[in-house]
Parts: structure tokens; C-alpha cells; sequence
């Protein structure tokens, strides 16, 4: 067992936390205060070539895995600046694609996935069924040479600034309605949103989705009808591992802030991190980060080797742990600023939003529950 990365891949982490260290957190909480997207930071991020590391070489990528991708998603988050996007763009469509795509389509979509300049949302989850794929309102419906859709689709992230939205429908397959995953223009005819407040600060807005018989052609199917429940599930492994490792990256800041005020804020004549109440809380927040993120390595180097079942436990496991690593490691660091804590200033309060977040999507903390037991410890199906 080798807990060693590889040169190439230690050199990766090294170039995307300096990148990561000119833009920070300021930059990060400025730009969604302002309403604004992390635009810049997305560009050069592109240009180095980060965005597309998991992207087949013959499509301009780097050629590696869900790996090399989680290594560039830490390492911006713990630099202060977790970007949803890279989750749901390079991870989920370029992923599906590349893995399920015809020769056309990823002809056509990949090198923008690549250099970063192709942005494709993605919407599965609905006000009824959540993400319960069996219970998709959503459907799609051949007309001729064209595919139909009509439903609705909630905490969409990232519409406003995607080309396209990678839809998962049910389709007609024989007496059955099954998943399928279609590339919709977000300005196709039909397809209406509106934006959700949410109490959460970044950049990345979330939407409500409205497809009212929006019309694509038939190449808009991604990998034919069949594809679409493996389509789907090489998609939302990746989700899983991505989201862990900005999670992970996520308490790496928090603590790494905490820990620098802790050495430095002088109480009754020393260093409040001398105390153990202020101490010991910290170095078990970096305990369980350290433990989630041994899972989301071990959960990429099963999805890069093409385990895919023991890849999807592996994921599952490893965003639970991350998101219940991630919460504990910013509260943690807002108690330790004390009544700093909570301003902008000291940069970590910002990120109590989203670490809550963490704990509901993509997945439930209780789903996963649901799926480990049912599915490692062998007990009788819960839901």
C-alpha cells in the first residue's frame, strides 16, 4: 500500500495551492458578496490546464484521474476558494461524457472541458423526488428525430454561468421508465429558471429549473438510452469524491487559520493554544480530517482503477466522513477567534454555510447511512 503520490502528482498539489494562495479568500468572499463569479481564478485555472487534469490526453486533458481532479479541489479549497464548479463540470459532465460519450460527442465537448471553457451544469435532483432517480417527475419523449423534456429540477448550481445543463430525464424503455442524461443549451426554448436565495456565501448560485417541452435533437442524449443508469453512476461517484476532497480542503483552511490565531493570540501571558480546552479541540478536528481525507484517496484510486463497486462505497464513505469533518473543524475554528470568529475579517465564518451544506448534498449524511448498512452490513433495505 502506497501513501505516496506520485512527482507528478505532488508537483500538481504544489502548483494549485500557490495558484490558489494569489487569489484566497478575500478574493473568494469578495466576489460573492459582490454577486459576481470567481471568473478570473476559473480562467487561469483553465489555462494551466488544472480544470482538465481527468480529461484524456487526445482531448487536450491531462490524462489522469479523479485523483489528480480531487488533489486540484482541495487544494483550491484550502487555499480559501472551494469552487462548486469543478465538482459539477470537470467532475460529473466530463466525466459522464468521456466515459459514455459517442466519438462525436466528445469530439465536440471535451476540449472545452479541458482548457476550461466549456462550463455544463447539472440537474438531477427535484422538489419531490430529491435525488431519487426512481421517482423522477422529469421526463423526455422522442418526437421524430428530437427528444422532448418537461419537469422541474431544484439546487441547479452554476446555470447562470454554463453553456449547457446536463439533464437527467426518464425515458421509455420498453414497459419502464429509466434514467437518461441529455446536454441542454441553458437557452434552449422552454427552458426557464429562477434563482434561490441561499445562506450560504459563494460565488456559485443555486437555481429552480423549468423544462416545458424544451426541445433537443436526438445527438443531445448523451450515450444512448442505455447508457444512462451506468451513465449516471460514473458521474455521481466522482461527485462524491470531489465534493469530500473540498470539504477536506474546506477544514484544511479553517484549521490552518485557527491554529495561527491559536499560536499567536496572547492570554494571561501566553498563547491561547496552549491551553488544552483550546488545543485539543484542534488537533481532533485535524484527526478526522486526516482519517476522511485516507478515504477520499482510497475512494479515487478505486475509481481510477476501474472498481466501480467498491468505488461507490469507498465515496460514500468518504463525503459522510468529509462533510462531518469539515463541520467540526470550522466550528471548532470559530470557537477558538472567540467572538472574532464570527467577522469577516478573520475569514472562517464565511465558510459556515457551506460546510453545513456539506452534510445534506449531494447525498444525505442519512442516505449514506442508509447505504452502508444496507449495502456492507447486509441489513434489510431501510427506505
Amino acid at each position: 500500500m502506497d501513501f505516496d503520490l506520485t512527482p507528478q502528482q505532488s508537483d500538481l498539489r504544489d502548483a494549485v495551492a500557490a495558484l490558489g494562495r494569489r487569489y484566497g479568500h478575500d478574493y473568494f468572499v469578495a466576489k460573492a458578496k459582490a454577486g459576481q463569479h470567481t471568473t478570473e481564478l476559473w480562467g487561469e485555472a483553465g489555462k494551466l490546464g488544472y480544470l482538465g487534469v481527468s480529461v484524456p490526453e487526445e482531448y487536450g486533458g491531462g490524462g489522469g484521474g479523479i485523483t489528480e481532479l480531487a488533489i486540484v479541489c482541495e487544494e483550491l479549497a484550502a487555499a480559501g476558494c472551494p469552487l462548486l464548479l469543478l465538482v459539477v463540470s470537470p467532475a460529473i459532465a466530463a466525466t459522464v461524457i468521456a466515459r459514455h460519450g459517442t466519438g462525436e460527442q466528445r469530439a465536440r465537448y471535451l476540449p472545452g472541458f479541458a482548457d476550461g471553457s466549456l462550463k455544463v451544469a447539472f440537474a438531477i435532483t427535484e422538489p419531490e423526488a430529491g435525488s431519487n432517480f426512481h421517482k423522477l417527475g422529469t421526463t423526455a419523449r422522442q418526437d421524430g428525430n428530437d427528444w422532448v423534456l418537461s419537469g422541474r429540477k431544484c439546487f441547479i448550481s452554476g446555470v447562470d454561468e454554463s453553456a449547457y445543463v446536463l439533464v437527467v430525464a426518464r425515458v421509455a424503455s420498453g414497459d419502464r421508465l429509466q434514467p437518461a442524461l441529455f446536454m441542454v443549451p441553458v437557452d434552449a426554448p422552454g427552458l426557464t429558471m429562477s434563482n434561490l436565495d441561499m445562506e450560504i456565501v459563494s460565488p456559485e448560485n443555486q437555481w429552480l429549473l423549468y423544462l416545458d417541452d424544451v426541445r433537443v435533437p436526438a445527438d443531445a442524449l448523451i450515450g444512448g438510452v442505455e447508457a444512462g443508469l451506468p451513465a449516471l453512476f460514473s458521474g455521481l461517484n466522482p461527485e462524491r469524491i470531489t465534493v469530500a476532497a473540498m470539504g477536506a480542503g474546506t477544514a484544511r483552511y479553517a484549521l490552518e487559520r485557527a491554529s495561527a490565531y491559536a499560536s499567536t493570540r496572547q492570554v494571561w501571558g501566553r498563547p491561547i493554544g496552549a491551553h488544552q480546552a483550546v488545543a485539543h479541540p484542534l488537533a481532533h478536528a485535524t484527526v478526522q480530517v486526516d482519517l476522511a481525507r485516507l478515504m477520499i484517496a482510497k475512494a479515487a484510486t478505486l475509481y481510477d482503477a476501474g472498481r466501480d463497486l467498491e468505488a461507490g462505497v469507498a465515496a460514500n464513505m468518504a463525503k459522510y466522513a468529509s462533510a462531518e469533518a469539515a463541520a467540526l473543524a470550522v466550528d471548532t475554528a470559530i470557537q477558538v477567534h472567540g467572538g472574532n470568529g464570527m467577522t469577516t475579517e478573520y475569514g472562517v465564518a464565511t465558510l459556515l454555510g457551506a460546510v453545513r451544506a456539506g452534510r445534506i448534498a449531494p447525498v444525505s449524511r442519512e442516505m449514506i447511512l442508509n447505504f452502508v448498512a444496507q449495502h456492507v452490513l447486509d441489513q434489510p433495505r431501510s427506505y
